[in-house]
């Protein structure tokens, strides 16, 4: 009995007697109690009236704001704000269980509360990235930057309770810490501005298309937050980059592409020098029963031929006067064709050009844009052209130049 004795008086009082002492720990038993029938009752009614009254409204964004865990943290918020308010009045003033079970209480409501708080914001950016006014705009880092302010100051508020000091006596002793404040929320602080930046100047939305080269990403941007950025590649990987790089670092950004009416495609095939040579008479018949290539053959041959005459130029030598080159009639033929292609935007650039000859031949570069941007679609196009092109080139008596490989060099010493 000495040690449940001096227990007792340890927790409750050493000016108490015995009798004072069994009621303390009765009433502290009842408080529980009471707490938790309370706690019961106003959880089932919460969970009982509201979902039937949001269901009731057309509205979406009461059933996500309302929902479990904002339900449960009222009800736990409820009992005790009740113990706060009534312990004094229950026990006596001189009881040391009092300013203990109030502390306690306290900071129990300041982090019921800040949980509440934190889950609408948490709403709030599910409700706005529903919306589509909102669904490119960064709102993920402004519900967490504004969570980070709620979980400052309910840190100060129960540090203040802690020490028994005013929260303006701990504010004011935070410019000392400033230092260690920027390098501990550095990350927190550069994403802020990042997103700010990114936001106002329209540079990444959620749903994007983008390219990071450092990080190794390529795919559709998930979310945008405060300190992360998520990109799901092709490959389904996720890659998570800091928002601060997307403002350091560069990027390619696709939804300019994706909201065009065409894909570029710019790729150039490389013609072997040797198989370049001016058209004759029978090079000129055999193209003209290409129809893509037919009028425009019978009009360039007509002024050529009339320019000769004029000029008196000796035509029996193809190096004189002007002619034809079956790589130049090869691009029209290339050109024709795109424009005729369905699949080709005939509204967009459309041009086929030689680019500067060098070791590998003379590079043909094809310019122009497909209708469909998906990468499937879009591949599909450039892949069907290309294999018109490899395939029509030896009708115009022209090669493809290729780095000679093992069989090239087996024939070649065979023969």
């Amino acid at each position: 009995m000495f040690t449940l004795d001096f227990d007792l008086k340890k927790w409750v009082g050493t000016n108490l007697n015995t009798n004072e002492d069994i009621t303390t720990v009765i009433l502290v038993v009842s408080a529980i109690i009471i707490a938790l029938v309370v706690w019961r009752l106003t959880k089932k009614l919460l969970q009982t009236i509201i979902p039937k009254v949001t269901l009731k409204t057309k509205t979406l964004w009461d059933d996500i704001i309302f929902n479990d865990r904002v339900i449960n943290s009222f009800a736990m918020l409820i009992p005790a704000l009740i113990l706060d308010y009534y312990l004094p009045r229950f026990f006596n003033e001189t009881s040391v269980f009092v300013p203990i079970a109030k502390e306690t209480t306290d900071i129990f409501i300041i982090l019921v509360s800040t949980w509440i708080i934190n889950s609408f914001f948490s709403s709030i950016n599910e409700i706005l990235s529903l919306s589509s006014k909102y669904k490119d705009k960064p709102i993920g880092s402004f519900t967490q930057l504004a969570k980070i302010l709620v979980y400052c100051v309910a840190a100060v508020l129960i540090i203040s309770l802690l020490i028994n000091k005013s929260p303006i006596y701990l504010l004011s002793g935070l410019g000392a810490m400033a230092a260690i404040l920027l390098l501990v929320f550095k990350d927190s602080i550069l994403g802020f501005v990042a997103s700010i930046q990114l936001s106002a100047n329209d540079m990444v939305h959620v749903g994007d298309w983008v390219t990071v080269p450092h990080y190794g990403a390529d795919g559709d941007v998930l979310e945008i937050n405060l300190t992360t950025i998520k990109v799901q590649n092709f490959d389904n990987t996720i890659t998570t980059i800091p928002t601060y790089a997307f403002i350091s670092d560069s990027f390619t950004n696709w939804r300019g592409m994706q909201q065009s009416d065409g894909r570029r495609i710019k790729r150039a095939i490389h013609i072997k020098m040797d198989s370049i040579k001016f058209c004759d008479s029978e090079m000129n018949e055999r193209f003209m029963k290409f129809e893509l290539i037919s009028n425009y053959l019978s009009e360039r041959n007509t002024e050529i031929e009339e320019f000769n005459k004029k000029n008196k130029i000796d035509t029996s030598n193809l190096v004189n006067g002007r002619n034809l080159t079956n790589v130049g009639v090869f691009r029209v033929y290339i050109e024709q064709y795109l424009i005729a292609n369905p699949s080709i935007n005939e509204k967009m650039m459309i041009m086929v050009r030689q680019l500067p000859s060098s070791e590998l031949g003379l590079p043909i570069e094809i310019y122009t844009f497909s209708k469909d941007q998906s990468w499937k679609g879009y591949e599909y196009i450039m892949a069907d052209l290309f294999d018109h092109i490899f395939a029509v080139a030896p009708s115009f008596d022209l090669e493809i130049f290729e780095n000679p490989s093992g069989s090239d060099f087996k024939r070649l010493v065979k023969g």
